[in-house]
């Protein structure tokens, strides 16, 4: 009886130990599982956002370097499908649909580079004056509510048709309808960074509050400015597609994906499909790369939703 009975307590202690043994390598799995979960969207980040780079800087240099003679006319070529002499084809002129499209793509980026940091200083500027006084925060609160209550398109049309058209009057008009929400986070880091021990002890050493907002609110908003400023982009870009295609943008000698937009709608009633599906696919392309560069670095920072600044 008392051999069954040490039996039975020898089996239930490597029982005991069996299970805390099991126990303990679930806890290292499960923490290891943790870490690399925990890392993986860093990583992903990173290779995301380094694939989008390297593809918007190959469709902005492509577009650039080519040169001028490459979207002439050459009416002996006209109205041939993709090819792999043309692999965009060619359209009622004889130009070749590719060399056209990377170029208006380049324009597009340009516009787009000088709309999106327009807006972006427009933002640090009036988010920076918000935090220097409850009567200036109430005026610039008061602004951005007014420019958030008109549509995009409705102020941009207007703006554009204002400024003439053209690239530095798009990208004006697109910059002063574009910077209210990315102006909103700011005044908010701002009025947050406000209460900061910090600034309460530079108060009380005699710093003005241009110096405090300069010297040390305004490194605070380099990141959420940065990826705001990459966030407008491809808003941007599809506002500009969006004007030129009405004929309030660019002018129709200026290669832009809007403009090869609305000339082809003439066009694909006769079955040339080729003369909008390449282009709006390439503009799409370059649009998202954008947005996952922008979605990248929000992720590496740790700056808020990118739905904030759109």
């Amino acid at each position: 009886m008392k051999q069954t009975l040490e039996r039975s307590s020898e089996q239930t202690a490597e029982t005991v130990e069996v299970q805390k043994v099991k126990t303990a390598n679930q806890e290292v799995r499960y923490m290891a599982a943790r870490n690399q979960h925990s890392r993986n969207p860093r990583q992903r980040a990173v290779i995301w956002g380094s694939l989008a780079v390297i593809w918007i800087a190959v469709v902005w240099l492509t577009g650039r370097l080519l040169p001028a003679g490459s979207t002439l006319t050459s009416l002996m070529d006209r109205n041939l499908a993709p090819t792999w002499a043309h692999p965009f084809g060619t359209d009622w002129l004889g130009r070749d649909m590719f060399m056209r499209t990377l170029k208006g793509l380049a324009t597009s980026i340009q516009v787009g580079l000088l709309a999106a940091c327009g807006g972006g200083l427009i933002a640090m500027l009036l988010g920076l004056a918000a935090a220097s006084s409850k009567a200036a925060d109430r005026v610039i609160s008061w602004i951005i509510d007014l420019f958030l209550s008109v549509p995009h398109l409705v102020s941009l049309v207007m703006l554009a048709f204002v400024f003439g058209g053209g690239l530095a009057g798009v990208a004006a008009a697109i910059a002063l309808t574009h910077w209210p929400n990315l102006a909103r986070i700011v005044r908010a880091e701002m009025i947050q960074l406000k209460s900061a021990e910090y600034i309460q002890i530079s108060h009380k050493l005699g710093q003005s509050r241009l110096q405090i907002a300069v010297q040390h609110m305004l490194p605070h908003l380099v990141p959420q400015l940065f990826v705001g400023v990459l966030l407008i982009f491809p808003h941007a870009i599809l506002h500009e597609a969006a004007i030129t295609f009405l004929g309030l943008g660019l002018s129709p000698q200026q290669p832009a994906i809007g403009i090869i937009l609305s000339e082809s709608m003439r066009y694909l009633s006769a079955g040339m499909w080729w003369l909008a599906f390449f282009p709006g696919l390439a503009l799409l392309l370059v649009v998202r790369a954008f947005d996952v560069l922008g979605n990248s670095l929000k992720t590496l920072t740790g700056t808020g939703s990118s739905r904030e600044v759109r």
